[in-house]
């Protein structure tokens, strides 16, 4: 008999609680059920198709293996990568019913509910703050420079359009 099996005064729903598994952390919440056993074993081909596509250094422990559905596992592996702290490399593996070949099906990096992400983004027209909307002042003529309306008067030389070109 199972003490914690409706212990009287506790909810039915504390009780679920209780007895559900804690998680280990960085190993997102997916679908649960029993990985096909020979695909969960598969973590060197899983590591070595993450390899073809990152160094050998980028890739940590072996976090876990979680079914994804029939014959179908995701391997985790902690991330060493420069700048995705708590990130994890995935290789989801794939078999044929009866086949004891492991097919390759998906491979990247995932980030966990540890990692550091970018800020949602925001439209450009939601982002401007009251003091870009401001008009820009005019820029005071500097001294050495003659005012706009005395310019090009034709005083200076002869125009452009009268050079004559070369042979």
């Amino acid at each position: 008999m199972n003490p914690q099996a409706e212990q009287p005064g506790i909810a039915p729903q504390e009780q679920a609680a209780k007895a559900a598994p804690k998680r280990k952390p960085g190993v997102p919440v997916w679908r649960t059920g029993k990985p096909d056993a020979f695909l969960a074993a598969a973590v060197d081909a899983a590591r070595t198709a993450v390899e073809g596509i990152t160094p050998a250094g980028t890739i940590g422990r072996h976090l876990g293996a979680k079914s994804e559905g029939d014959r179908l596992v995701t391997h985790l592996f902690e991330s060493r990568l420069a700048g995705y702290g708590g990130w994890q490399w995935y290789a989801v593996l794939t078999r044929n019913s009866r086949s004891k070949v492991v097919t390759v099906n998906e491979l990247g990096l995932l980030p966990s509910e540890e990692s550091i992400l970018a800020p949602e983004w925001v439209p450009w027209a939601e982002r401007v703050r009251p003091e870009d909307e401001q008009q820009q002042e005019p820029e005071p003529a500097r001294q050495d420079e003659p005012p706009a309306g005395e310019q090009g008067t034709g005083d200076d030389g002869p125009a452009d359009d009268d050079a004559q070109p070369e042979d």
